[in-house]
């Protein structure tokens, strides 16, 4: 291929933003890269979120530049610092390396201020006293222009001291505004005069008391990216019509080679909640068990559900950088959870719905230690050995007492191969007084040893099981999709309509004692019934929780 096909090539490869910036680099409009990721510091981060910093930290990253954590914290009633350490831990998870230091928009905020002086005397900003309603009023539609407010033309010199009592804290919150002199009849309604400061008595997580006047987010932004020498403002779609405040801030405040913002679509997930106002209301409602429920799709509840920044990175990939807004579908994210795991994770044994089967012809004291391959699509995990013994447990839905036809499963009078063990066939069933199946009678033939290469006969089903005696039990929790699929999250009474089967909990399940020493955040496969993670919240030395990651059920099909 000639040389010239191979830059071809390479430019296709490259998303539209990578493109942008090798014009960029290439006519001197920059000598180097320097991107951010802007969290307002008012919720936990969700699976959106990764789009952003993983986008934001991958093209620094591939073009040897700088990667910024810049929290926008410019609207203190919202803010904590509680969602600081969130995102701060997020992101560090993400593997977004932001070189170990912070950045606040509010360190920024003396600047800021002499920016908005700046502007005011240069006649491009004005104190506002109209109410809050009023201005809204003037502001006009998408088909009608704005009108001039009444203090649009005040005196330059009545704005800057208005604007120092505004900062000296003389007038209550809602008293007046700053705003930009802009255009009242732009098409664009972001133009028509937007403020750009409000009276706000309230503490800032970071500032203190220092301040009671904040900066908007069209504002501040522009002038923290510059102060940073970002060099590409990488962010969602919605702010493509803010774009142009972005840059008339910038041009006005003569900022030398300003920042350039580039827009691409958001990550719409299907089925799951990513709203902050309905995530906290979740929360605070008590649907959920906090921020980090493992029925929710915020990092932290990913992270506590054991889903892996490397799935997340690879679901990334196969969504893909676009200017479209699309959808993607949840069983795509399901699907590189699975590939990540499965060369990765011990295959285990467990049974979540135990029926005890005793081998009536198995000594009573004995124990042998059969070999079992930790992962069969991956030999270089080697063999673990598992204790088989005359009591077990097997699931319950592997025993039918009148099963239909082409049921290969255990049955009274039929045999069935144990897996890594021996085959068992079903002698008698034990009930309770309400007639419930309690306990299974069998037999085993000690020459049908998994390894041995005994070809005597076949059976066609072969289960999963544990030795009772030396079983962990444990707790095991499977979720769901916490909307009904289809439905509002709301219903038209106000009440939640969160689905019924978003969470079951299975407090006696017993596993192979492999997991005996497993520690908060370990995770393995278990056989039949997907990938699970030990639970980091509710674990204790005495009581493991596990909480399933993904079931091995796949209804999506990669191209």
């Amino acid at each position: 291929m000639s040389e010239e096909n191979l830059e071809k090539n390479d430019s296709i490869s490259k998303n539209f933003i990578e493109q942008i910036i090798d014009k960029d680099l290439d006519e001197g409009t920059y000598t180097k890269v320097h991107t951010r990721f802007p969290p307002e510091p008012n919720g936990f981060l969700h699976i959106g979120h990764a789009k952003s910093i993983l986008l934001n930290y991958g093209t620094a990253k591939k073009y040897n530049g700088k990667f910024n954590l810049r929290f926008d914290d410019t609207n203190p009633m919202k803010e904590k610092s509680e969602y600081v350490q969130s995102i701060i831990e997020d992101v560090k998870w993400l593997g977004a390396d932001f070189g170990g230091h912070t950045f606040f928009t509010s360190d920024y905020f003396d600047t800021m201020y002499e920016c908005a002086i700046k502007l005011i005397k240069k006649g491009k900003a004005y104190i506002d006293e109209l109410k809050a309603e009023e201005i809204k009023e003037l502001r006009g539609t998408l088909t009608q222009p704005g009108k001039n407010s009444p203090y649009r033309d005040r005196p330059t010199q009545e704005s800057l001291a208005l604007f120092e009592k505004m900062k000296n804290g003389e007038f209550p919150d809602g008293a007046m505004v700053l705003r930009a002199k802009i255009d009242m009849s732009s098409p664009n309604i972001n133009m028509r005069d937007p403020i750009i400061y409000r009276i706000a008595h309230v503490t800032h997580h970071n500032t203190g008391d220092k301040w009671c006047i904040y900066p908007l987010y069209d504002y501040a932004h522009p002038i923290g990216d510059a102060i940073e020498g970002i060099t590409h403002s990488i962010c969602t779609l919605e702010f493509e019509d803010h774009r142009p405040l972005y840059d008339w801030v910038l041009k006005e405040l003569e900022f030398d080679t300003p920042p350039k913002q580039i827009e691409f679509s958001k990550l719409y997930l299907t089925d799951v909640i990513t709203g902050k106002r309905n995530l906290k209301k979740l929360v605070e409602d008590g649907i959920v068990d906090g921020w980090d429920d493992p029925r929710l799709v915020t990092l932290s509840a990913l992270r506590r559900r054991g889903v892996t920044p490397e799935s997340i990175k690879k679901f990334m990939e196969l969504v893909g950088v676009s200017k479209s807004q699309s959808s993607a579908d949840y069983a795509m994210f399901e699907y590189c959870i699975r590939e990540d795991l499965k060369l990765k994770k011990e295959r285990l044994m467990s049974v979540i719905k135990p029926l005890k089967v005793v081998i009536t012809n198995y000594p009573e004291d004995e124990v042998e230690y059969l070999d079992a391959e930790n992962n069969q699509e991956n030999e270089e995990m080697g063999i673990r050995k598992i204790p088989f013994c005359r009591e077990i447990y097997i699931e319950q839905e592997d025993f039918m007492e009148n099963p239909p036809k082409k049921y290969f499963r255990l049955f009274p009078g039929n045999e069935v191969r144990l897996k890594n063990a021996y085959f068992i066939k079903c002698e008698e069933v034990i009930k309770d007084e309400n007639g419930e199946v309690i306990e299974l009678r069998c037999s085993y033939d000690p020459e049908t040893k998994s390894g041995s290469g005994f070809t005597g006969r076949k059976v066609k089903g072969t289960l999963h099981w544990v030795a009772a005696p030396y079983a962990v039990k444990a707790e095991v929790r499977l979720y769901e999709h916490i909307l009904k699929e289809g439905e509002p999250l709301i219903k038209d009474n106000g009440d939640w309509n969160v689905n019924p089967n978003s969470l079951e909990v299975l407090k006696e399940c017993y596993i192979e004692p492999y997991v005996k020493d497993a520690k908060p955040g370990d995770s393995f496969q278990f056989v039949r019934h997907g990938y699970f993670c030990v639970d980091s919240k509710d674990t204790t030395e005495d009581h493991l929780v596990f909480n399933r990651i993904v079931s091995l059920k796949s209804s999506y099909r990669p191209d």
